[in-house]
């Protein structure tokens, strides 16, 4: 069992950057693939990026090259840091941890950009 709680979440401008953090408690981070997806309003929840346990990454074209994910398995923590912001990143994002048949989700922490 995996317990996940994002945090970082805010108002930014455009242009901006913020950093989210997925916070896991539970055995066993190091060997999960983790990942952010992020849902809009009217709009289906959506990969933004990934990370296995052994630190391959991968990203929605839409965020490729402003955004980067990372881990530190020392501190159980997942980390999504977001540059060059634009209004269509708006969205709550989620973390998601998996190993084999089990899916883990995090309550989801609000990103709005706007100035």
């Amino acid at each position: 069992q995996v317990r996940l709680v994002e945090s970082g979440g805010g108002l930014v401008q455009p242009g901006g950057s913020l950093r989210i953090s997925c916070a896991a408690s539970g055995s066993g981070f190091s060997m999960y693939t983790m990942g952010w997806y992020r849902q809009a309003p009217g709009k289906q929840r959506e990969a933004v990026a990934t990370i296995t346990s052994g630190g391959t990454t991968n990203y929605v074209d839409s965020v490729k090259g402003r955004f980067t994910i990372s881990r530190d398995n020392a501190k159980n923590t997942l980390y999504l840091q977001m540059n060059s912001l634009k209004p269509e990143d708006t969205a709550v994002y989620y973390c998601k941890a998996t190993r084999l048949w089990n899916n883990y989700w995090g309550q989801g922490t609000q990103v709005t950009v706007s100035s």
